[in-house]
């Protein structure tokens, strides 16, 4: 089973009693899970103190236009996602392995660098603009607006739903299907009645992924000039409206709510229908494309290339071009930028990890209503949006430091207390916030595939329950640890809003760099570090997909 699907997958489990709890790990898992809903009551207190009619603070098209992008979005992502997985596991297609990791390396390029190169090669003077005009084409079909939005938000997010379903796919003995088969039931007609039901689970967690990345999505918009509710909020906080900002985010969070409420309902109606199942090998269950081979060959080229080919034929041009375009403008890369990233990056992994083992271990050995609540608590960072998170925590960094201020002209000691705003623990907890459930998923389901029996050996050997913990269970769930580790490190290197809102004065990294020199026109000067941070994040794919089975 994928991190990705972990992270997602519904969380539905018989509940028992709660007296027998490890105080400790229950206090631990609390301190852990109030401290990611901590800046949900920044959002909350800045709102209740803003002055005026707070009834409807955005124009209703923007608020539409958010709901019918994330819609759109994620119905893409599943028409193009599901096909592909279903090619990759279940079909003779020629390359499967290469076709699996071409399709899931979208995932390395961070949207708003797709749509960055998306401008350069399709825009009004854009390469292929060039390319068409000796031949009198005058124009091409704008990327800006709606339809560019969303074109690029899906191919680089429907990722989520292929290694979702592949997971699924992966996990579901194809000999149900043939069992069907021998009763007289058609192909199509078993695939609608045994394995359909059996993916829906994996196609509605990658489909929420896909969801919530389109509505907290801030650069893409940004570059391709729609206006939805994070770019309100962006422009509402850089305009010194923040009590506006605060009810944006407030009504932003409440849409996320709402899906994540439609996909609980998805994965309950669900559960009923789901049995385990193990993966079946039979090469008897192979579906021969026959003469579909050669469309469905060309469907997983076409995606390939619009989201892969593309993408990084506009940044090798660009690097050609580079040194030209460096000496036009002064935002001049320097490698600590990329230092800079990968620090951050492994910190946040690290203490995602740290964060994570005690959640995912309570939730998996203890199945009581504390656990459960305490297990999708930790959750809501991930469900809320970048730049909702980096403006709460603006706003605790500014509070605290006027109370530190307030308190130092009191009692003349506040002084010796450290600073919060635009420092990098801030920042690094702005991530763990945002990303630890990646953390927590990919753990919790290492460790319930632990046998209990195994540290209870150990407890009657002599071992107390930490050191049955640490000489038994944690070797075992170390590769579920590390893919978390992994999934977190990879989301840290491309997180856009957060780290505008909340980077320390001076403390660059390759996506604000890169952001930074989408004004200039410089195209050249990001070519290097986009690169390095499509290679960088590569990397930590490579980790998540050899833990795919």
């Amino acid at each position: 089973m994928s991190a990705l699907d972990r992270l997602a997958a519904p969380f539905a489990h018989a509940r028992s009693g709660d007296s027998d709890l490890p105080t400790g790990l229950v206090l631990l898992s609390g301190a852990i899970a109030a401290a990611v809903l901590s800046p949900i009551a920044w959002i909350l207190l800045r709102v209740f103190e803003a002055e005026g009619d707070v009834s409807l603070v955005t124009q209703p098209s923007t608020f539409a236009t958010s709901i019918a992008l994330v819609a759109v979005v994620t119905g893409a992502s599943v028409v193009i996602g599901v096909p592909l997985a279903f090619l990759t596991v279940r079909t003779d297609l020629p390359f499967r392995r290469f076709w699996t990791i071409a399709v899931a390396l979208p995932l390395v390029i961070p949207s708003y660098l797709g749509a960055f190169t998306y401008i350069s090669a399709f825009g009004p003077s854009g390469y292929i603009a060039g390319v068409l005009a000796p031949l009198g084409i005058d124009s091409v079909p704008s990327v800006y607006g709606f339809g560019g939005v969303a074109l690029v938000l899906t191919l680089y997010t429907f990722p989520y739903v292929f290694i979702t379903t592949r997971a699924s796919l992966l996990s579901f003995d194809e000999s149900l299907v043939e069992a069907a088969r021998t009763l007289g039931v058609s192909r199509l007609e078993a695939f609608r009645r045994v394995t359909l039901p059996q993916l829906v689970p994996g196609i509605a967690s990658g489909a929420l992924l896909v969801a919530l990345y389109a509505l907290s999505d801030f650069g893409t918009p940004n570059l391709l000039r729609l206006e939805v509710l994070t770019q309100a909020i962006w422009v509402d906080f850089n305009g010194f409206g923040r009590e506006t900002a605060a009810m944006l985010s407030l009504q932003l969070l409440t849409i996320t709510a709402v899906i994540l409420a439609v996909q609980s309902r998805v994965g309950d109606s669900t559960q009923g229908a789901y049995v385990g199942t193990r993966a079946s090998t039979s090469s008897d269950t192979t579906v021969a494309l026959g003469r579909w081979k050669a469309p469905a060959l060309a469907f997983c080229a076409t995606v390939v290339t619009m989201c892969l080919v593309v993408p990084l034929a506009v940044l090798f041009v660009w690097f050609r071009r580079g040194a030209s375009d460096v000496g036009r403008t002064r935002l001049v890369f320097e490698w600590s930028y990329a230092t800079n990233s990968v620090l951050v990056s492994v910190a946040a992994a690290v203490v995602c990890a740290l964060a994570a083992i005690p959640v995912a271990y309570l939730a998996a050995r203890h199945r009581s209503t504390i656990a459960e609540v305490i297990d999708r608590a930790t959750y809501i960072g991930y469900a809320m949006p970048g730049i909702v998170l980096g403006l709460a925590l603006v706003f605790f960094g500014v509070s605290y430091g006027a109370a530190v201020d307030d308190l130092s002209s009191v009692v003349g000691i506040a002084s010796y207390l450290p600073a919060l705003y635009q420092t990098l623990p801030l920042l690094i907890f702005a991530y763990v916030v945002r990303f630890l459930p990646q953390s927590v998923g990919a753990t919790r389901s290492s460790v319930m595939r632990v046998d209990r029996e195994l540290t209870e050996a150990a407890r009657l050997l002599g071992q107390s329950s930490l050191g049955a913990f640490r000489r038994v269970a944690l070797p075992l769930i170390a590769p579920g640890v590390l893919a978390g580790a992994a999934l977190v490190f990879l989301t840290t290197m491309k997180e856009l809003p957060a780290t505008l809102l909340l980077q320390p004065t001076g403390f660059d990294t390759l996506v604000t760099y890169i952001w930074a020199v989408r004004e200039s026109g410089s195209y050249g000067a990001a070519a290097i570090p986009a690169f390095v941070l499509i290679v960088v994040s590569a990397l930590s794919m490579v980790v998540i997909l050899s833990q795919e089975k």
